[in-house]
């Protein structure tokens, strides 16, 4: 199958230089110390030192407090409503494949009521990149457990303890099939600028983990930082296998590239059907009559 060449990372114009201040959107309003400000950063690393053109970056969000990201970065934007991220993002993409899609939320908004959206937009391999925020908490609503809260942590919407098992996003995104999965940890920036980086080049679904503690009503930094460890060259990120075992079974919180693997995107079979319905009208591909005849067989049958 041919494959539609998609930008994954548009350059400015010769002659055109932007600093990472000049990728800086609206002071950004997270708590002091939010990891988010990590995630923040590393994106717009990667946007310098690759020039991109704000005017073919999109970012979508949801709710949450990521929801506000797209206007912390010079670029379009998009904040829909709770847990629509992906379709609205999927939407941009059919509608302007030139540009760079990243649709940003939380493990709230992209686990919960987000949930469903996640698996169709995975096996339709959208050309797009999703960076899932998770923080283990409901941090804009004050604190409720979300999807990834661990059993027995408790809050004050669950006194007594989470009862319910945490969803894993990153077995989650493996077994649907995206064709990239990976995870980073808002401390670790240059790390995730890389993550970011290969997420953004990558053509087809680029799910990312990002471990970003919330510090104002679930502060895991010193956990996450004990726990975290990066893959090493030991790793290949074309056995899915190990890619599973290593989101299921590892101890600690490994970061880094889990899988990827090359495949024809939505947009590309997109292409090859158009293609196929060009012949069929043209009938260079088949016998118009011939098909006739058989449709007025097959209805005869069941009259």
């Amino acid at each position: 199958m041919s494959t539609v060449k998609s930008s994954a990372l548009p350059r400015l114009q010769d002659g055109v230089r932007m600093t990472p201040a000049d990728y800086k959107g609206i002071k950004p309003i997270w708590c002091p110390g939010c990891g988010d400000y990590g995630i923040l950063n590393a994106l717009i690393q990667v946007l310098a030192r690759n020039q991109v053109d704000p005017a073919r970056l999109a970012i979508v969000s949801g709710i949450g407090c990521s929801g506000r990201f797209p206007a912390f970065v010079k670029s379009y934007g998009f904040h829909g409503v709770h847990g629509r991220v992906l379709p609205v993002a999927t939407g941009l993409k059919l509608a302007r494949p030139d540009m760079t899609v990243v649709a940003v939320g939380g493990d709230g908004d992209g686990l919960a009521i987000g949930m469903g959206h996640l698996p169709h937009a995975i096996r339709r391999n959208v050309d797009i990149t999703y960076l899932l925020f998770d923080n283990h908490i409901y941090g804009l609503t004050k604190g409720q457990p979300s999807p990834t809260t661990e059993v027995g942590h408790k809050t004050h919407a669950s006194p007594f303890g989470v009862s319910e098992y945490p969803i894993n996003p990153l077995a989650l995104a493996l077994v649907a099939g995206a064709t990239f999965v990976a995870r980073g940890f808002s401390s670790h920036t240059r790390h995730l600028a890389d993550l970011i980086e290969a997420a953004l080049e990558h053509r087809g679904f680029s799910f990312v983990q990002i471990m970003t503690p919330c510090v104002t009503f679930y502060d895991t930094y010193k956990q996450w930082k004990q726990q975290a460890w990066e893959l090493g060259e030991d790793h290949d990120p074309s056995d899915f296998q190990a890619a599973l075992r290593l989101a299921t079974e590892a101890e600690g919180m490994p970061i880094g590239i889990f899988y990827r693997v090359e495949r024809p995107t939505l947009m590309d079979r997109l292409a090859a059907g158009a293609k196929d319905a060009v012949r069929l009208q043209s009938g260079t591909r088949y016998d118009r009559e011939a098909d006739a005849r058989q449709i007025d067989a097959l209805l005869q049958r069941y009259r």
